[in-house]
Protein backbone atom coordinates (compact mmCIF):
# COMPACT_ATOMS: atom_id res chain seq x y z
CA UNK A 1 0.00 0.00 0.00
CA UNK A 2 2.94 2.11 1.19
CA UNK A 3 4.45 1.57 -2.53
CA UNK A 4 1.07 2.27 -4.05
CA UNK A 5 0.95 5.83 -2.23
CA UNK A 6 4.75 6.52 -3.37
CA UNK A 7 4.36 5.35 -7.04
CA UNK A 8 1.43 7.56 -6.98
CA UNK A 9 3.08 10.50 -5.34
CA UNK A 10 5.63 10.33 -8.11
CA UNK A 11 3.33 9.81 -10.81
CA UNK A 12 1.83 13.37 -9.11
CA UNK A 13 4.55 15.33 -9.44
CA UNK A 14 5.93 14.49 -12.90
CA UNK A 15 2.51 15.51 -14.45
CA UNK A 16 2.73 19.16 -12.00
CA UNK A 17 6.47 18.87 -13.89
CA UNK A 18 4.93 18.76 -17.31
CA UNK A 19 2.07 21.08 -16.96
CA UNK A 20 4.47 23.99 -15.55
CA UNK A 21 7.00 22.94 -18.34
CA UNK A 22 3.76 23.40 -20.77
CA UNK A 23 2.28 26.34 -19.20
CA UNK A 24 5.66 28.01 -19.31
CA UNK A 25 6.19 27.04 -23.05
CA UNK A 26 2.93 28.66 -24.00
CA UNK A 27 3.46 31.74 -23.53
CA UNK A 28 5.48 32.11 -26.81
CA UNK A 29 5.08 30.07 -30.26
CA UNK A 30 8.70 31.38 -30.67
CA UNK A 31 11.85 29.74 -29.89
CA UNK A 32 14.73 31.19 -27.60
CA UNK A 33 17.44 32.88 -29.97
CA UNK A 34 21.51 32.63 -29.58
CA UNK A 35 21.13 35.32 -26.94
CA UNK A 36 18.19 33.90 -25.03
CA UNK A 37 16.13 36.52 -26.03
CA UNK A 38 12.84 35.19 -27.74
CA UNK A 39 11.07 36.40 -31.22
CA UNK A 40 8.28 37.63 -31.66
CA UNK A 41 5.57 36.15 -31.45
CA UNK A 42 4.49 36.57 -34.84
CA UNK A 43 7.05 36.91 -37.89
CA UNK A 44 4.38 37.18 -41.09
CA UNK A 45 2.28 40.07 -41.87
CA UNK A 46 -0.16 39.06 -44.76
CA UNK A 47 -2.23 41.46 -46.79
CA UNK A 48 -4.85 40.54 -49.09
CA UNK A 49 -5.58 42.69 -51.93
CA UNK A 50 -8.42 42.41 -55.08
CA UNK A 51 -5.76 41.80 -57.54
CA UNK A 52 -1.97 41.05 -57.89
CA UNK A 53 0.69 43.39 -58.99
CA UNK A 54 0.95 43.78 -62.89
CA UNK A 55 4.75 44.67 -62.50
CA UNK A 56 7.47 45.57 -59.81
CA UNK A 57 9.18 48.33 -62.39
CA UNK A 58 8.24 51.53 -61.16
CA UNK A 59 8.24 52.72 -64.84
CA UNK A 60 6.95 49.70 -66.00
CA UNK A 61 2.90 50.32 -64.68
CA UNK A 62 0.72 53.01 -62.71
CA UNK A 63 -1.57 50.51 -61.02
CA UNK A 64 -2.67 50.45 -57.56
CA UNK A 65 -2.35 46.76 -56.71
CA UNK A 66 1.11 47.24 -57.64
CA UNK A 67 1.74 50.26 -56.29
CA UNK A 68 1.43 48.88 -52.63
CA UNK A 69 4.09 45.85 -53.34
CA UNK A 70 6.08 48.60 -54.68
CA UNK A 71 5.32 51.51 -51.59
CA UNK A 72 7.53 48.55 -49.23
CA UNK A 73 10.17 47.85 -51.58
CA UNK A 74 11.29 51.24 -52.64
CA UNK A 75 12.13 54.85 -51.48
CA UNK A 76 11.61 58.20 -53.17
CA UNK A 77 13.92 61.30 -52.40
CA UNK A 78 10.56 63.10 -51.08
CA UNK A 79 8.24 61.85 -48.74
CA UNK A 80 4.59 62.85 -48.92
CA UNK A 81 2.82 61.65 -45.19
CA UNK A 82 -0.68 60.78 -43.88
CA UNK A 83 -1.51 64.76 -44.49
CA UNK A 84 0.63 64.89 -47.44
CA UNK A 85 3.16 67.35 -45.89
CA UNK A 86 6.58 66.65 -48.02
CA UNK A 87 8.90 65.19 -45.60
CA UNK A 88 12.58 63.89 -46.18
CA UNK A 89 13.05 60.70 -47.44
CA UNK A 90 16.26 59.38 -49.48
CA UNK A 91 17.15 63.68 -49.66
CA UNK A 92 17.98 64.71 -46.41
CA UNK A 93 17.55 67.97 -47.59
CA UNK A 94 16.85 70.61 -50.69
CA UNK A 95 17.31 74.07 -51.85
CA UNK A 96 15.47 75.94 -54.80
CA UNK A 97 18.22 77.62 -57.19
CA UNK A 98 16.44 79.26 -59.38
CA UNK A 99 12.87 79.03 -60.70
CA UNK A 100 14.08 75.93 -62.78
CA UNK A 101 16.35 73.97 -60.22
CA UNK A 102 16.43 72.12 -57.50
CA UNK A 103 19.57 70.82 -55.48
CA UNK A 104 19.09 67.75 -52.90
CA UNK A 105 21.39 66.35 -50.36
CA UNK A 106 21.13 62.57 -50.63
CA UNK A 107 21.20 60.43 -47.12
CA UNK A 108 24.65 58.53 -46.72
CA UNK A 109 25.13 55.14 -46.02
CA UNK A 110 22.04 53.66 -47.72
CA UNK A 111 22.20 50.39 -49.54
CA UNK A 112 20.03 48.83 -52.37
CA UNK A 113 19.26 45.27 -51.52
CA UNK A 114 21.97 44.34 -53.75
CA UNK A 115 24.45 45.83 -51.76
CA UNK A 116 25.17 48.47 -53.96
CA UNK A 117 25.19 52.17 -52.28
CA UNK A 118 22.88 54.58 -52.88
CA UNK A 119 24.31 57.59 -54.82
CA UNK A 120 23.82 60.68 -56.96
CA UNK A 121 24.52 58.56 -59.72
CA UNK A 122 21.23 56.09 -58.91
CA UNK A 123 19.43 59.21 -58.56
CA UNK A 124 20.42 60.68 -62.33
CA UNK A 125 19.90 57.25 -63.73
CA UNK A 126 16.00 56.54 -62.23
CA UNK A 127 15.04 59.94 -63.58
CA UNK A 128 16.94 59.63 -67.06
CA UNK A 129 15.13 56.02 -67.70
CA UNK A 130 11.71 57.24 -66.20
CA UNK A 131 11.39 60.11 -68.61
CA UNK A 132 10.84 56.86 -71.43
CA UNK A 133 8.45 55.53 -69.76
CA UNK A 134 4.83 55.22 -71.41
CA UNK A 135 3.14 54.85 -68.10
CA UNK A 136 4.47 56.87 -65.37
CA UNK A 137 6.58 59.47 -68.13
CA UNK A 138 4.04 62.59 -67.59
CA UNK A 139 5.16 62.12 -63.57
CA UNK A 140 8.76 63.06 -64.08
CA UNK A 141 8.34 64.89 -67.72
CA UNK A 142 8.87 68.27 -67.27
CA UNK A 143 12.52 67.51 -66.04
CA UNK A 144 14.55 68.13 -68.60
CA UNK A 145 17.25 65.06 -68.84
CA UNK A 146 20.17 68.08 -69.93
CA UNK A 147 19.53 69.77 -66.27
CA UNK A 148 20.54 66.73 -64.43
CA UNK A 149 23.78 67.40 -62.65
CA UNK A 150 25.89 65.95 -59.94
CA UNK A 151 27.69 67.65 -57.68
CA UNK A 152 29.39 65.05 -55.89
CA UNK A 153 27.99 61.85 -55.00
CA UNK A 154 25.70 62.95 -52.12
CA UNK A 155 24.38 66.10 -54.00
CA UNK A 156 22.42 66.42 -57.32
CA UNK A 157 20.43 69.04 -58.86
CA UNK A 158 17.47 68.63 -61.00
CA UNK A 159 16.03 70.81 -63.35
CA UNK A 160 12.81 71.09 -65.28
CA UNK A 161 12.37 72.79 -68.62
CA UNK A 162 9.85 75.63 -67.81
CA UNK A 163 8.76 76.29 -64.16
CA UNK A 164 6.79 73.14 -62.67
CA UNK A 165 5.27 73.73 -59.49
CA UNK A 166 4.54 70.25 -58.47
CA UNK A 167 7.73 69.23 -58.83
CA UNK A 168 8.49 68.20 -54.88
CA UNK A 169 4.95 66.22 -54.86
CA UNK A 170 6.18 64.35 -57.97
CA UNK A 171 9.45 63.30 -56.73
CA UNK A 172 7.22 61.93 -53.78
CA UNK A 173 5.33 59.74 -56.14
CA UNK A 174 6.29 56.03 -55.86
CA UNK A 175 6.89 55.85 -59.98
CA UNK A 176 10.46 58.14 -58.57
CA UNK A 177 11.47 55.67 -56.69
CA UNK A 178 15.45 55.09 -56.66
CA UNK A 179 16.34 52.41 -59.00
CA UNK A 180 19.90 50.97 -59.42
CA UNK A 181 21.34 50.68 -62.88
CA UNK A 182 23.43 47.81 -61.99
CA UNK A 183 20.09 45.63 -61.61
CA UNK A 184 18.33 46.96 -63.71
CA UNK A 185 20.82 46.13 -66.23
CA UNK A 186 21.60 42.70 -65.08
CA UNK A 187 17.69 41.72 -65.46
CA UNK A 188 16.85 43.64 -68.36
CA UNK A 189 12.71 43.31 -69.73
CA UNK A 190 12.53 40.85 -66.55
CA UNK A 191 13.45 43.46 -63.72
CA UNK A 192 9.91 43.60 -63.22
CA UNK A 193 10.23 40.75 -61.63
CA UNK A 194 12.95 40.80 -59.74
CA UNK A 195 12.59 44.51 -58.24
CA UNK A 196 16.11 45.46 -56.37
CA UNK A 197 15.40 48.39 -54.46
CA UNK A 198 16.59 50.84 -50.69
CA UNK A 199 13.13 49.61 -48.77
CA UNK A 200 12.63 48.13 -45.72
CA UNK A 201 11.30 45.00 -47.96
CA UNK A 202 13.30 42.98 -50.86
CA UNK A 203 10.95 40.84 -53.13
CA UNK A 204 11.75 37.14 -52.07
CA UNK A 205 8.64 34.78 -54.03
CA UNK A 206 6.14 35.72 -56.36
CA UNK A 207 3.45 33.13 -57.50
CA UNK A 208 1.65 34.95 -60.09
CA UNK A 209 -1.80 35.75 -59.77
CA UNK A 210 -1.74 34.16 -56.20
CA UNK A 211 0.67 35.78 -53.97
CA UNK A 212 4.23 38.17 -53.49
CA UNK A 213 6.36 37.30 -50.76
CA UNK A 214 8.74 39.81 -49.32
CA UNK A 215 11.68 39.55 -46.45
CA UNK A 216 13.10 42.16 -44.32
CA UNK A 217 16.10 44.01 -45.53
CA UNK A 218 18.31 44.16 -42.42
CA UNK A 219 20.79 46.29 -43.97
CA UNK A 220 17.70 48.97 -44.15
CA UNK A 221 19.53 52.70 -43.01
CA UNK A 222 16.83 53.76 -40.51
CA UNK A 223 13.92 51.53 -40.51
CA UNK A 224 13.84 47.78 -38.10
CA UNK A 225 10.29 46.24 -39.12
CA UNK A 226 9.64 43.73 -36.32
CA UNK A 227 8.61 40.83 -38.13
CA UNK A 228 10.60 38.96 -41.11
CA UNK A 229 8.38 38.55 -44.07
CA UNK A 230 5.51 40.24 -45.72
CA UNK A 231 3.02 38.72 -47.93
CA UNK A 232 0.61 39.96 -50.61
CA UNK A 233 -2.20 37.75 -50.82
CA UNK A 234 -4.81 38.40 -54.19
CA UNK A 235 -8.04 37.84 -53.21
CA UNK A 236 -10.50 38.79 -56.01
CA UNK A 237 -13.45 38.43 -53.80
CA UNK A 238 -14.43 40.85 -50.95
CA UNK A 239 -16.35 38.18 -49.51
CA UNK A 240 -13.49 35.63 -49.32
CA UNK A 241 -10.96 38.87 -48.24
CA UNK A 242 -13.46 39.31 -45.36
CA UNK A 243 -13.59 35.41 -44.56
CA UNK A 244 -9.74 34.90 -44.54
CA UNK A 245 -9.68 37.81 -41.90
CA UNK A 246 -12.29 36.84 -39.91
CA UNK A 247 -10.29 33.05 -39.31
CA UNK A 248 -7.10 35.00 -39.18
CA UNK A 249 -5.32 33.71 -42.19
CA UNK A 250 -4.39 37.26 -43.27
CA UNK A 251 -3.90 40.10 -41.27
CA UNK A 252 -5.16 42.86 -43.42
CA UNK A 253 -7.75 43.04 -46.13
CA UNK A 254 -7.66 45.85 -48.35
CA UNK A 255 -9.96 47.43 -50.40
CA UNK A 256 -12.58 46.41 -48.15
CA UNK A 257 -15.91 46.85 -49.73
CA UNK A 258 -19.60 48.79 -48.98
CA UNK A 259 -21.69 45.77 -48.45
CA UNK A 260 -18.83 43.96 -46.05
CA UNK A 261 -18.31 46.57 -43.57
CA UNK A 262 -21.01 45.74 -40.88
CA UNK A 263 -19.86 42.51 -40.90
CA UNK A 264 -16.17 43.42 -39.95
CA UNK A 265 -17.65 46.46 -37.58
CA UNK A 266 -19.61 44.03 -35.78
CA UNK A 267 -17.16 41.34 -35.03
CA UNK A 268 -15.08 42.03 -32.17
CA UNK A 269 -12.19 40.47 -33.68
CA UNK A 270 -11.77 42.74 -35.76
CA UNK A 271 -11.33 46.76 -36.74
CA UNK A 272 -12.63 48.72 -39.97
CA UNK A 273 -9.92 51.83 -40.66
CA UNK A 274 -11.95 54.10 -42.60
CA UNK A 275 -10.69 57.48 -43.97
CA UNK A 276 -10.99 59.86 -47.13
CA UNK A 277 -9.22 59.10 -50.14
CA UNK A 278 -7.81 61.27 -53.42
CA UNK A 279 -9.28 58.86 -55.34
CA UNK A 280 -12.69 58.53 -57.38
CA UNK A 281 -14.45 56.20 -60.14
CA UNK A 282 -15.65 57.06 -62.92
CA UNK A 283 -17.42 55.56 -66.40
CA UNK A 284 -15.22 56.72 -69.44
CA UNK A 285 -15.80 56.45 -73.42
CA UNK A 286 -13.68 55.91 -75.92
CA UNK A 287 -13.58 58.96 -77.98
CA UNK A 288 -11.82 57.37 -81.44
CA UNK A 289 -14.90 55.12 -81.41
CA UNK A 290 -18.89 56.69 -83.07
CA UNK A 291 -20.87 57.75 -81.53
CA UNK A 292 -18.72 58.04 -78.53
CA UNK A 293 -16.53 61.15 -80.67
CA UNK A 294 -20.34 63.26 -80.10
CA UNK A 295 -20.26 65.13 -77.31
CA UNK A 296 -24.26 65.58 -77.28
CA UNK A 297 -24.16 61.36 -76.98
CA UNK A 298 -21.93 61.77 -73.88
CA UNK A 299 -23.76 63.93 -72.12
CA UNK A 300 -27.29 61.83 -72.97
CA UNK A 301 -25.49 58.87 -71.18
CA UNK A 302 -24.85 61.20 -68.39
CA UNK A 303 -28.34 62.44 -67.85
CA UNK A 304 -29.61 58.58 -68.61
CA UNK A 305 -27.45 57.04 -65.43
CA UNK A 306 -29.00 57.85 -62.01
CA UNK A 307 -25.05 58.63 -60.21
CA UNK A 308 -26.98 59.30 -56.60
CA UNK A 309 -28.81 55.88 -56.89
CA UNK A 310 -25.29 54.23 -58.06
CA UNK A 311 -23.48 55.80 -54.57
CA UNK A 312 -26.52 54.55 -52.89
CA UNK A 313 -26.72 51.00 -53.97
CA UNK A 314 -23.44 50.01 -55.10
CA UNK A 315 -21.38 51.77 -52.74
CA UNK A 316 -23.62 52.46 -49.94
CA UNK A 317 -23.17 55.45 -48.85
CA UNK A 318 -19.34 55.15 -48.82
CA UNK A 319 -17.86 58.46 -50.73
CA UNK A 320 -20.23 60.67 -52.13
CA UNK A 321 -21.60 61.25 -55.80
CA UNK A 322 -18.82 63.04 -58.26
CA UNK A 323 -19.55 66.34 -59.94
CA UNK A 324 -16.35 66.16 -62.16
CA UNK A 325 -13.13 64.63 -62.50
CA UNK A 326 -11.49 65.58 -59.41
CA UNK A 327 -12.22 64.70 -55.47
CA UNK A 328 -12.60 68.04 -52.75
CA UNK A 329 -9.67 66.33 -51.19
CA UNK A 330 -7.80 67.56 -53.53
CA UNK A 331 -6.04 71.43 -54.03
CA UNK A 332 -7.90 73.28 -56.80
CA UNK A 333 -11.15 70.69 -56.66
CA UNK A 334 -14.34 72.42 -58.74
CA UNK A 335 -16.59 72.24 -55.91
CA UNK A 336 -19.21 74.59 -57.76
CA UNK A 337 -19.80 72.05 -60.37
CA UNK A 338 -22.86 70.66 -60.55
CA UNK A 339 -23.87 66.68 -61.38
CA UNK A 340 -25.75 66.64 -64.72
CA UNK A 341 -28.57 64.74 -62.79
CA UNK A 342 -30.67 61.89 -63.71
CA UNK A 343 -32.95 63.36 -66.60
CA UNK A 344 -34.36 60.71 -69.26
CA UNK A 345 -36.27 63.40 -71.29
CA UNK A 346 -33.04 65.59 -71.87
CA UNK A 347 -31.29 62.57 -72.46
CA UNK A 348 -33.60 61.06 -75.37
CA UNK A 349 -33.31 64.92 -76.77
CA UNK A 350 -29.81 65.03 -76.98
CA UNK A 351 -29.70 61.34 -79.07
CA UNK A 352 -32.41 62.97 -80.98
CA UNK A 353 -30.02 65.51 -81.93
CA UNK A 354 -27.60 63.29 -82.55
CA UNK A 355 -29.49 61.49 -84.89
CA UNK A 356 -29.83 58.21 -82.63
CA UNK A 357 -32.93 58.70 -81.30
CA UNK A 358 -33.63 54.50 -81.94
CA UNK A 359 -30.21 54.14 -80.06
CA UNK A 360 -26.94 51.71 -80.53
CA UNK A 361 -25.61 48.59 -79.35
CA UNK A 362 -21.85 49.20 -77.37
CA UNK A 363 -19.86 47.35 -75.27
CA UNK A 364 -18.74 48.20 -71.51
CA UNK A 365 -15.42 46.57 -69.88
CA UNK A 366 -15.11 45.65 -66.16
CA UNK A 367 -12.06 43.90 -64.58
CA UNK A 368 -12.48 40.70 -62.91
CA UNK A 369 -12.82 40.74 -59.41
CA UNK A 370 -14.48 43.88 -58.70
CA UNK A 371 -18.14 43.89 -57.67
CA UNK A 372 -18.76 47.39 -57.20
CA UNK A 373 -17.91 47.81 -60.94
CA UNK A 374 -19.85 44.85 -62.23
CA UNK A 375 -23.09 45.79 -60.38
CA UNK A 376 -22.44 49.38 -61.95
CA UNK A 377 -22.49 48.25 -65.28
CA UNK A 378 -25.64 46.04 -64.50
CA UNK A 379 -27.13 49.36 -63.48
CA UNK A 380 -26.06 51.13 -66.43
CA UNK A 381 -27.14 48.29 -68.63
CA UNK A 382 -30.81 48.89 -67.66
CA UNK A 383 -31.02 52.59 -67.56
CA UNK A 384 -29.37 53.04 -70.87
CA UNK A 385 -32.44 50.81 -72.51
CA UNK A 386 -34.37 53.80 -71.80
CA UNK A 387 -32.94 55.73 -74.32
CA UNK A 388 -32.03 52.93 -77.00
CA UNK A 389 -28.91 51.97 -76.62
CA UNK A 390 -28.25 47.72 -75.65
CA UNK A 391 -25.31 47.30 -73.40
CA UNK A 392 -23.62 43.99 -73.57
CA UNK A 393 -21.03 43.59 -70.56
CA UNK A 394 -17.39 41.82 -70.62
CA UNK A 395 -15.17 41.28 -68.05
CA UNK A 396 -11.42 41.00 -68.55
CA UNK A 397 -8.44 39.77 -66.04
CA UNK A 398 -6.73 43.28 -64.66
CA UNK A 399 -3.50 42.92 -66.16
CA UNK A 400 -5.45 42.45 -69.89
CA UNK A 401 -8.04 45.24 -69.29
CA UNK A 402 -5.18 47.37 -68.52
CA UNK A 403 -3.48 46.77 -71.96
CA UNK A 404 -6.51 46.75 -74.06
CA UNK A 405 -7.60 50.05 -72.54
CA UNK A 406 -4.79 51.85 -73.09
CA UNK A 407 -4.84 50.66 -76.54
CA UNK A 408 -8.18 51.96 -77.40
CA UNK A 409 -9.57 48.67 -78.02
CA UNK A 410 -13.00 49.58 -75.84
CA UNK A 411 -15.91 51.02 -76.41
CA UNK A 412 -17.02 51.91 -72.35
CA UNK A 413 -15.38 50.92 -69.42
CA UNK A 414 -15.30 51.58 -65.41
CA UNK A 415 -12.08 52.52 -63.71
CA UNK A 416 -10.82 54.23 -60.75
CA UNK A 417 -7.81 56.94 -60.60
CA UNK A 418 -6.29 58.63 -57.55
CA UNK A 419 -4.40 61.95 -57.21
CA UNK A 420 -1.38 60.46 -55.69
CA UNK A 421 0.71 63.66 -55.15
CA UNK A 422 -2.63 65.57 -53.86
CA UNK A 423 -2.28 68.02 -56.40
CA UNK A 424 -4.68 68.78 -60.00
CA UNK A 425 -1.60 68.49 -62.29
CA UNK A 426 -1.54 64.52 -61.28
CA UNK A 427 -5.19 64.64 -61.29
CA UNK A 428 -6.15 66.12 -64.62
CA UNK A 429 -2.70 66.59 -66.80
CA UNK A 430 -2.26 62.33 -67.21
CA UNK A 431 -6.02 61.78 -67.55
CA UNK A 432 -7.53 64.42 -70.01
CA UNK A 433 -3.51 66.20 -71.95
CA UNK A 434 -4.00 65.25 -75.22
CA UNK A 435 -0.33 64.14 -75.28
CA UNK A 436 -1.15 61.26 -72.51
CA UNK A 437 -3.13 59.06 -74.57
CA UNK A 438 -3.13 55.49 -73.39
CA UNK A 439 -1.12 53.75 -71.08
CA UNK A 440 0.11 57.29 -69.74
CA UNK A 441 -4.23 57.46 -67.83
CA UNK A 442 -6.06 58.83 -71.41
CA UNK A 443 -8.08 55.86 -71.52
CA UNK A 444 -11.01 57.89 -72.93
CA UNK A 445 -8.39 59.24 -75.72
CA UNK A 446 -10.00 63.14 -74.64
CA UNK A 447 -8.00 65.99 -76.80
CA UNK A 448 -9.38 69.61 -76.41
CA UNK A 449 -6.45 72.47 -77.07
CA UNK A 450 -8.03 74.76 -74.75
CA UNK A 451 -8.15 72.31 -71.63
CA UNK A 452 -4.12 70.95 -73.07
CA UNK A 453 -3.70 75.18 -72.89
CA UNK A 454 -4.69 75.81 -69.02
CA UNK A 455 -2.68 72.79 -67.91
CA UNK A 456 0.25 73.38 -69.37
CA UNK A 457 0.19 77.14 -67.95
CA UNK A 458 -1.20 75.78 -64.51
CA UNK A 459 1.95 73.48 -64.33
CA UNK A 460 4.16 76.54 -65.19
CA UNK A 461 3.00 79.43 -62.44
CA UNK A 462 3.98 78.94 -58.91
CA UNK A 463 1.29 81.22 -57.67
CA UNK A 464 -1.32 78.76 -56.03
CA UNK A 465 -4.29 81.50 -56.77
CA UNK A 466 -3.70 81.72 -60.41
CA UNK A 467 -3.38 77.74 -60.84
CA UNK A 468 -6.36 77.15 -58.77
CA UNK A 469 -8.01 79.54 -61.32
CA UNK A 470 -7.31 77.60 -64.47
CA UNK A 471 -7.86 74.19 -62.84
CA UNK A 472 -10.94 75.14 -62.31
CA UNK A 473 -11.39 76.38 -65.93
CA UNK A 474 -10.61 73.56 -67.53
CA UNK A 475 -12.80 71.62 -65.01
CA UNK A 476 -15.64 73.24 -66.05
CA UNK A 477 -14.81 72.36 -69.68
CA UNK A 478 -14.11 68.55 -69.18
CA UNK A 479 -17.19 68.08 -67.57
CA UNK A 480 -19.42 69.95 -70.22
CA UNK A 481 -17.65 67.51 -72.57
CA UNK A 482 -18.59 64.54 -70.87
CA UNK A 483 -15.70 62.49 -71.74
CA UNK A 484 -16.68 60.66 -68.32
CA UNK A 485 -19.73 60.20 -66.13
CA UNK A 486 -18.47 61.33 -63.29
CA UNK A 487 -19.75 58.34 -60.70
CA UNK A 488 -17.94 58.92 -57.29
CA UNK A 489 -15.26 60.00 -54.77
CA UNK A 490 -14.08 57.82 -52.88
CA UNK A 491 -13.10 56.88 -49.36
CA UNK A 492 -10.28 54.02 -47.87
CA UNK A 493 -11.27 51.32 -46.26
CA UNK A 494 -9.05 48.86 -44.98
CA UNK A 495 -9.98 45.91 -42.81
CA UNK A 496 -7.44 44.22 -39.98
CA UNK A 497 -7.34 42.15 -37.03
CA UNK A 498 -7.59 43.46 -33.74
CA UNK A 499 -4.07 42.67 -33.11
CA UNK A 500 -2.76 45.04 -35.42
CA UNK A 501 -1.33 48.42 -34.07
CA UNK A 502 0.41 51.03 -36.31
CA UNK A 503 -1.21 51.55 -39.68
CA UNK A 504 -2.32 54.87 -40.47
CA UNK A 505 -3.98 54.82 -44.10
CA UNK A 506 -2.55 57.19 -46.20
CA UNK A 507 -5.29 59.06 -48.40
CA UNK A 508 -3.65 58.11 -52.11
CA UNK A 509 -3.98 54.13 -50.94
CA UNK A 510 -0.02 53.59 -50.85
CA UNK A 511 -0.45 52.77 -47.43
CA UNK A 512 3.11 51.88 -45.35
CA UNK A 513 2.94 48.61 -43.41
CA UNK A 514 6.53 47.88 -42.10
CA UNK A 515 5.74 50.17 -39.54
CA UNK A 516 3.19 47.88 -38.31
CA UNK A 517 3.31 45.97 -34.98
CA UNK A 518 1.53 42.65 -33.43
CA UNK A 519 0.03 43.83 -29.77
Amino acid sequence: MKKNRKMLALLSLMLVVVLVAVGCGSTTDAPVTGDDKPSVAKDELIIASPSDAVSLDPHGTNDASSALVMKQIYETLVVQDENMDLKPGLATSWEKIDDLTFEFKLREGVKFHNGEDFTAKDVEFTLLRALKSDHIGHIVGPINSEAIEIIDDYTIRIGTSEPFAPLLAHLAHGASGMLNEKAVTEKGDDYGQHPVGTGPFMLANWSNGEFIELTRFDDHHSVKPEFKTMTFKAISEATNRTIELEIGSIDIANNVTPNEIKRIEDNSDLILLRDPSLGNNYIGFNLTKAPFDDVRVRQAINYALDVDTIVEAVYQGVGSPAAGALGPSVFAAHTGLEQYGYNVEKAKELMKEAGLENGFSTTIWVNDGNRQRMDIAEILQNQLQQINITTDVQVLEWGAYLENTSKGEHDMFILGWTTVTGDPDYGLYALFHSTQHGPAGNRTFYSNPKVDELLDSARRTADPAERERLYKEAQEIIRDEAPWIFVQDNENLVGIRNNISGLSLHPAGHHIFYNVSFK
